[in-house]
């Protein structure tokens, strides 16, 4: 375990993280999805709120291999945003999953407060196989942009 307490990522719902992101100015949400997802499908905009969603692949597109340098890039960008192991960090993706193993990864590395939004920002598949109809962030409302 590298020397460091395991400490499991929780899960929270996406409504609950926009609050926690409102109300904690050292609260930062990192998005894990690909360049593709973000140019295609959209990005969190978090400009009402006066801050800046990161974006760090966790997945390489197209391969989908796992960056091994995730956690060294995702430590240096938080490091220039002076942040430190006891920030809440909140990790999405498409759906919970990717944002999930993200969220293991730092906490294993001694990051204390890693919380997956368990619903990413498309939610699940619905009936007819799309996304964004039954939650996630766009579904529920909540501000974001396409480019």
């Amino acid at each position: 375990m590298s020397g460091f307490e395991q400490h499991d990522p929780s899960n929270m719902a996406v409504a609950d993280v926009w609050k926690s992101l409102e109300s904690d100015p050292e609260a930062e949400l990192i998005d894990v999805r690909t360049q593709s997802e973000w140019a295609f499908v959209g990005v969190c905009d978090l400009s009402s709120i006066s801050k800046r969603t990161i974006q760090q692949e966790w997945l390489s597109y197209p391969g989908g291999a796992i960056d091994p340098e995730f956690v060294e890039k995702l430590e240096s960008e938080l490091e220039g945003r002076k942040r430190g192991k006891e920030t809440k960090l909140f990790f999405i993706c498409r759906s919970g999953q990717r944002s999930l193993a993200a969220a293991n990864a730092m906490a294993q590395r001694g990051w204390v407060h890693c919380i997956n939004v368990k619903e990413g920002f498309e939610g699940p598949i619905d009936d007819k196989r799309h996304r964004g109809g039954i939650s996630g962030w766009k579904y529920e409302g909540l501000p974001w942009v396409q480019s």
